[in-house]
């Protein structure tokens, strides 16, 4: 079985097979490796283009540069993610310079983190998580 997964150096979609773990994936269009899996700073379109095309779950954090605990988890979601290549995508959405997506997603509190599969939203939890509880949460749903 294969699973779409967006390229986050250079948002082409990419057709792999499905594993528990990779010892190597690279972009069949830009060469980068799939396996480097930082949280990608998104935009409205960018955050589009993953969520209409990713197989896998998409996890976004909205936070802002100002806000206390989204500081405090920032170590946190970039070591579930780093820790998940390929399992998962994550993404942040800077609600400052996003108000419109803050908007959209109805962000009441940050940091938010919402999941999605499809492009549907199938949870959100707000507040900060550990590097654990992150991970177990989005295992849930691989």
């Amino acid at each position: 079985m294969n699973v779409n997964v967006v390229c986050p150096h250079c948002l082409k979609v990419n057709r792999i097979p499905k594993k528990e773990s990779y010892a190597k994936a690279n972009c069949g269009s830009c060469k980068n490796s799939l396996l480097e899996s930082k949280p990608v700073a998104v935009d409205a379109e960018k955050l589009s283009i993953f969520l209409a095309n990713s197989d896998i779950p998409v996890v976004v954090d909205f936070w802002a540069p100002w806000c206390g605990p989204c500081l405090q988890m920032a170590p946190a979601y970039e070591e579930a993610a780093l820790a998940m290549p390929l399992q998962a995508q994550f993404l942040k959405v800077n609600t400052e310079e996003q108000q419109t997506l803050g908007s959209q997603y109805r962000i009441e509190s940050i940091p938010t983190l919402i999941l999605f599969k499809a492009t549907k939203e199938v949870e959100r939890v707000s507040g900060a998580l550990s590097t654990g509880r992150l991970q177990n949460w989005v295992k849930q749903y691989l």
